[in-house]
């Protein structure tokens, strides 16, 4: 009779995907082995092959968990209402969800194509689902000819909190998502 799932299989996992995250990301995903997260989580090797039979698996895992909580974020905004308070609602979902997320945030830039397609191909269709989301508010603002350009500057900005700034200095993740908002609806009103 198979062993069942211990009561705490699902935070144990969580826990394990944070910190290898957190490693991942501090080694280089390419420099880091299965050993060296299993160390810097204080587990043994054999614990992290329970849970994940691969490096990839693992890395899979970590990036599906950030952007489908990504996406989950951008699919609570209702669709209704004025595009731009939409925007403004969807800027703000994403840059809470980034909090915390450094690390994870690093692999999605720096890791994600070193994965095998077959893995990679569901994650680039979560990040598609976020680009689309914004895409067709920003539209429904009013961009037609730039759309992707401007779409994929506002994740830009969206990224500049992520790599630049620094928790307790300057503007807070609430006023930066307003600033952005704001400058985003000031430009695209002069295209």
């Amino acid at each position: 009779m198979p062993r069942g799932l211990a009561r705490d299989h699902a935070e144990k996992r969580a826990a394990l995907r944070k910190g290898a995250a957190k490693h991942f990301a501090e080694h280089g995903y390419d420099r880091a082995s299965m050993a060296s997260v299993a160390s810097a989580c204080g587990v043994s090797k054999a614990l992290i092959y329970h849970y994940y039979d691969s490096k990839e698996a693992l890395l899979f895992d970590i990036l599906e968990g950030h952007l489908g909580a990504l996406v989950n974020a951008v699919d609570t905004v209702p669709d209704t209402g004025a595009p731009e308070a939409q925007l403004r609602a969807l800027i703000h979902a994403i840059l809470t969800n980034y909090r915390d997320a450094d690390a994870e945030h690093k692999l999605q830039i720096d890791a994600l194509d070193t994965l095998p397609t077959d893995m990679k191909a569901p994650l680039i269709e979560l990040q598609r689902r976020l680009v689309t989301r914004m895409s067709d508010v920003i539209a429904a603002i009013g961009v037609s000819g730039e759309l992707r350009a401007v779409t994929m500057t506002v994740f830009g900005m969206l990224n500049w909190f992520y790599m630049w700034h620094r928790p307790g200095k300057g503007i807070s993740r609430e006023a930066y998502g307003d600033l952005v908002t704001d400058m985003v609806l000031g430009g695209v009103r002069n295209l």
